[in-house]
Order: structure tokens, then C-alpha cells, then sequence
């Protein structure tokens, strides 16, 4: 007897998720310091006989938390910890072209860079020599890697605002030479946005972007703040826009794109999981965001993991990622050449099989 075989059943097996390192992408919110590889500083601690505390020293991130006064200075003085490490032009160099390899292995074709120069000043012969080895050293390293770089110069908002009106004029001075926005960070429960909105105003009369530090450890009024009194087109942070069905038809109608780093929102205590982060509600409010690492040297994942964390925690399709990927390529400052080409390889990612 004929023996008739039933019919194969197709696999019920769901299909590998497509890499997301291989997602091309923008990367708008990654500071100077804080883009360092964790080896590259003990290397640097150990040219320049730094003694780094010991949370810089272990394998593991910094156990941090900043939602109090005592967390966020514990995180300040990591980060200037680091930050003296880099002593003279090759420090400078190497760190701005390790940063470039990095993007580049992560999908990023395009990386605005933040830095307040008067930090690195003293060593460096003063803030106009400090900026433009910064300067020269991302266009090397643009050139080496492939990847497009351009400079955010941002000002501390637990300084004088004059300090920033200093820090905005320089901004401008090198708005031809790679110098593409205007920032300010730091804690913003410290220094109100709206003391510096004569810095803000010097730079967005000559062109500049300005994209501050908003609605982080502080909520919705901060953000509000930033567009209200510095005219910002971007917003570090953001995420807590979440907390204001208003501030999200509002940063969705004008299209501000908000720079979301959903690792370092928990490693700050802003939220207690990854799940917390308010990823999906923002996206779904159609608030343009941009995923970023912030400082990877002490929250422990760069870019492509902030991707990672959509899709494990926030249920990210594939299609969903390559949006957000599309996105931060619309948030940048990228020449159009480079967008478009961008944007097709995000396309083509996605049409690629799982």
C-alpha cells in the first residue's frame, strides 16, 4: 500500500531578529568624556599618574543614582575623575577617533558630539586652542572612519550664564568649521533654562541649533522652559514629556525631536527598569525621538543597545526600530546627501530577510 505523507506543516518558529549594530542610524546625544572606552582610561590614568576612584577601576558600570543632591555629585565626580585623564592632543585624538570606530560598529553613520570646551582648556593652551584640536580631531576621525561627525559646544548650566555667552560667541565663531549647535547640560533642577536665554539667543541668531538638556530629573515645566525661553529644536533628555499629554501633542506638532537615553534614565534612577522609560508612549504620541548613550564609560552600553533595550523591553518590531532609526537621521543636522543615503540604508535593512 501506497504509504501518502501529510502535508509539511511550515515552521512555527519565529525568524532571528534582524542585528541591530547593522541599522543605520544618527546618534545625537553622546558627551566628549563620556564617549570614552572603559580600557582607554585606565590606559590614560596610568600614562598620567591619575588615581581613579574605584568605581572607575571595576570591570562593572558605576552603581549610580542622581534623582537626590548627593547622587548626582557622586556622578559629577566620576565624570571629572575621567575627564582629567585627558591631558595633551593625543588624548584628544585618540578618544574622538576610538568614539568614530565605535558609531561605526554600532550602524551609526552620523554623530554629534557634545562638549564644553572650557573643561578641557587649562591643558590645552586655552578655550580657542581646546576647540579647535577638538575640531581638527573630528574631522580627522570623520575622515578615518567614515562616519560623518560634527560638534555641539554646550555650556554648564551650574555656571554663570556669562560663561555661556562666552561659550555661545565661540560657538559661532566655528559655526563654518564643524561647530553645528548649542547645548546646555548638567543638572537642571540646579541652573533654570531661562538664565540662559541670552547665551541661547547669540547662538540661534547666527544659525545654531539649540538643543539643551531638558525634562530629565526634572519634569514637563523644564522642557516647556527650554522651548519657551531658549528657543530649543532639540531636547537632551525629554522623557519626561511622558508625564504631559499637552507637552507631547505640543513637541509632536512642531517636531522637536527629543535625544531619549533609556540606559542611562535608569542608571540615574530617573526610572527603576528599563520598561519604565516611557519609550512607547512617547512614540506612539508621535514625538520624534533619537535614541542616545549619553555616557557610555559609565552607564555601560553605547548606541546600538538603547535599540536593544526597544526591543526586549518595549516590544520594538523591526519596523518600529528602523523608525526610530529614521528618526534620529531626521533630528540631525546631517547634510542632505548623507540623510538621504542614510535614510535608503534604513530601507534596505529592513528589506533584508530576518
Amino acid at each position: 500500500m501506497e504509504q501518502v505523507l501529510a502535508p509539511s506543516r511550515p515552521s512555527t518558529l519565529p525568524s532571528a531578529p534582524r542585528d541591530v549594530r547593522l541599522l543605520p542610524k544618527a546618534h545625537l546625544h553622546l558627551h566628549f568624556t563620556g564617549s570614552m572606552r572603559p580600557a582607554t582610561l585606565l590606559e590614560l590614568a596610568d600614562k598620567h599618574g591619575v588615581r581613579l576612584p574605584e568605581a572607575l577601576i571595576s570591570a562593572e558600570p558605576p552603581k549610580l543614582r542622581a534623582t537626590d543632591e548627593r547622587g548626582w555629585f557622586r556622578f559629577q565626580r566620576l565624570y571629572d575623575a575621567a575627564r582629567n585623564c585627558l591631558q595633551d592632543e593625543d588624548d584628544i585624538r585618540r578618544l574622538v577617533l576610538e568614539a568614530a570606530e565605535d558609531e561605526k560598529a554600532d550602524g551609526s553613520g552620523w554623530l554629534e558630539i557634545q562638549v564644553d570646551p572650557t573643561s578641557y582648556a587649562p591643558r590645552l593652551g586655552g578655550l580657542i586652542p581646546a576647540l579647535e584640536l577638538i575640531l581638527d580631531a573630528v574631522d580627522d576621525a570623520s575622515r578615518r572612519s567614515g562616519v560623518g561627525m560634527r560638534v555641539l559646544v554646550a555650556a554648564n548650566r551650574m555656571k554663570h550664564p556669562l560663561d555661556a555667552r562666552t561659550l555661545a560667541r565661540l560657538a559661532v565663531r566655528y559655526a563654518d568649521q564643524g561647530v553645528i549647535g548649542f547645548g546646555l547640560s548638567n543638572d537642571e533642577r540646579r541652573g533654570m533654562a531661562r538664565d540662559f536665554d541670552r547665551a541661547f539667543r547669540i547662538a540661534t541668531e547666527a544659525g545654531l541649533l539649540a538643543a539643551p538638556h531638558g525634562g530629565e530629573l526634572a519634569g514637563p515645566e523644564s522642557i516647556r522652559s527650554c522651548l519657551d525661553d531658549l528657543g530649543a529644536r532639540r531636547i537632551g533628555h525629554g522623557v519626561r514629556a511622558a508625564e504631559s499629554p499637552e507637552l507631547m501633542r505640543r513637541l509632536a506638532d512642531a517636531q522637536v525631536t527629543c535625544e531619549v537615553c533609556p540606559a542611562s534614565n535608569v542608571a540615574l534612577g530617573v526610572y527603576e527598569r528599563p520598561e519604565d522609560v516611557p519609550l512607547r508612549r512617547l512614540f506612539e504620541a508621535g514625538v520624534p525621538l533619537a535614541l542616545g548613550a549619553d555616557d557610555p564609560l559609565l552607564f555601560g552600553s553605547r548606541l546600538a543597545a538603547q535599540y536593544e533595550v526597544a526591543r526586549r523591553h518595549h516590544g520594538f518590531t523591526d519596523e518600529e526600530l528602523a523608525e526610530l532609526a529614521r528618526q534620529s537621521v531626521r533630528g540631525s543636522l546631517a547634510p542632505e546627501p548623507v540623510r538621504t543615503r542614510l535614510l535608503a540604508d534604513v530601507d534596505a535593512w529592513l528589506e533584508q530577510p530576518a
